[in-house]
């Protein structure tokens, strides 16, 4: 068992069937989309570029997704906080994941890295 896979095995429903959708719906998006793991959760490059990632909340201990350049992005259901750079998703796991919203904004930021707002060089 690889540690990525290791990640989502070890989280209590329903998180873990949560997390292992999202990943199906981000790593389908794009053939250059990859997965590694930074800050002790599972990361999302685009052609080795960080892209996105997972996060569990630590007071509601519900995961969400990390745009790293969310500050570029704007959407309805995309937060800051206190954040600069980057935006937030929060998903409710005890819901049905909103795909089309997910793959809304993953395309969105995506489109960052293609047109090259975001260099990946």
């Amino acid at each position: 068992m690889n540690e990525n896979t290791s990640f989502y095995l070890n989280k209590n429903e329903p998180n873990k069937s949560c997390l292992l959708s999202l990943q199906a719906i981000i790593i389908k998006q794009n053939k250059d989309i990859t997965e590694t793991k930074k800050y002790g959760m599972p990361c999302f490059c685009y052609k080795n570029k960080m892209f996105c990632y997972f996060w569990i909340d630590n007071k509601t201990e519900e995961p969400y997704l990390l745009l790293v350049e969310g500050a570029y992005l704007n959407h309805p259901k995309l937060e800051a906080g206190k954040r600069k750079r980057m935006k937030i998703f929060k998903v409710n796991p005890n819901l049905n994941i909103p795909i089309k919203t997910i793959e809304s904004i993953l395309n969105e930021a995506l489109d960052l890295y293609r047109n090259g707002t975001i260099s990946i060089k």
